[in-house]
């Protein structure tokens, strides 16, 4: 069987930023506390008529055109997600349209912050079968839709983005390491959105109780982040017979500066070891992993033959590791 390695990305945040500065104006926040407890000074937030298929269709296009193949050359799409454009059809389906990826299937991935390395093992697997030659997997999320503005706890947290990796088959020894995932559902109810669902639909009262926003326990969901990031990736590692010194490169999710610090000293990283990008982009849930992914590409902190580890907690609680041979 062959392995997978990933070939191309591409990377989309809405020009339109949200700065600590304009938050003081909405909510009663500072630039000093919300820099101190989370590390962002900015987020991007999507103009009112940008879904999230449309943030997910611009990474692909950028994915695409860098490999040089058109949307027909894909067998399958995937779209990790929280903030689909509605509840059916899938964005999968909206973005293989738009793509004109006529040939290939697809589905939406619902795992929170963990949702696209969920989406990187599922793809890096169908391409590892022998049944497929490329597939596109997208984390697209439009934070902005689900966030209160007037909570100070999650509004200064979140913004919005997409990125996209293409995998295609390897040879021995190349990309796709292995992987070890969860779930913990008894941590469900300290990150969620209440209501739009079968449980609460969207009624007069679950508006006005602004149940249709994201909730969160911050004590609770920072616990957990950093033991279980910490735990997975050396789990991971210990399986493969590797160490932290081996890494070239962490990528982790950027939930919080504090979070990633936290866990990176517990698993003895150097800070050359590991990317941080939340100050200018905040947590866009399942984008954040290839626009870190992107940046470190840019500043020249990864390269071809690199080991990098992809690490990510989100709600549910959801937890992802991946570990690859970065291929280009």
């Amino acid at each position: 069987m062959p392995g997978a390695k990933i070939t191309a990305l591409g990377c989309y945040a809405p020009p339109g930023v949200l700065t600590n500065h304009d938050l003081e104006k909405m909510v009663e926040t500072s630039n000093e506390w919300i820099l101190e407890r989370t590390g962002i000074l900015e987020r991007h937030i999507a103009a009112p008529e940008i879904a999230t298929s449309d943030l997910a269709v611009e990474a692909a296009r950028e994915a695409l055109a860098q490999r040089g193949i058109a949307g027909t050359d894909l067998d399958a799409v995937i779209v990790c997600t929280v903030t689909p454009d509605m509840l059916f059809p899938s964005t999968a389906c909206l973005v293989q349209d738009r793509l004109g990826a006529k040939g290939a299937w697809g589905f939406d991935l619902v795992a929170a912050c963990s949702g696209f390395i969920y989406g990187l093992t599922t793809g890096a697997h169908l391409i590892m079968s022998g049944t497929h030659k490329k597939v596109l997997v997208i984390g697209a999320d439009t934070m902005s839709r689900i966030i209160d503005y007037t909570d100070r706890g999650t509004c200064v947290l979140f913004g919005d983005g997409a990125g996209a990796m293409l995998l295609e088959p390897a040879e021995d020894g190349e990309g796709f390491i292995g992987f070890l995932n969860e779930i913990d559902g008894s941590g469900g109810d300290y990150l969620k959105m209440p209501a739009g669902g079968s449980r609460m639909p969207a009624t007069c009262e679950s508006v006005a109780g602004r149940m249709h926003y994201v909730k969160q326990d911050g004590a609770q969901v920072f616990k957990y982040a950093v033991r279980k990031m910490y735990e997975s990736c050396r789990a991971l590692l210990d399986l493969h017979g590797l160490s932290p010194k081996d890494v070239s490169l962490l990528i982790p999710h950027q939930a919080n500066r504090r979070i990633i610090t936290a866990a990176a000293e517990r698993l003895g990283l150097s800070c050359e070891q590991i990317i941080i990008n939340i100050d200018r982009y905040g947590n866009t849930t399942a984008a954040t992993i290839p626009l870190a992914t992107r940046d470190a590409i840019d500043q020249g902190r990864l390269k071809k033959g690199d080991l990098v580890l992809f690490a990510a907690v989100g709600a549910g609680f959801t937890v992802g590791t991946n570990l690859w041979r970065w291929e280009y």
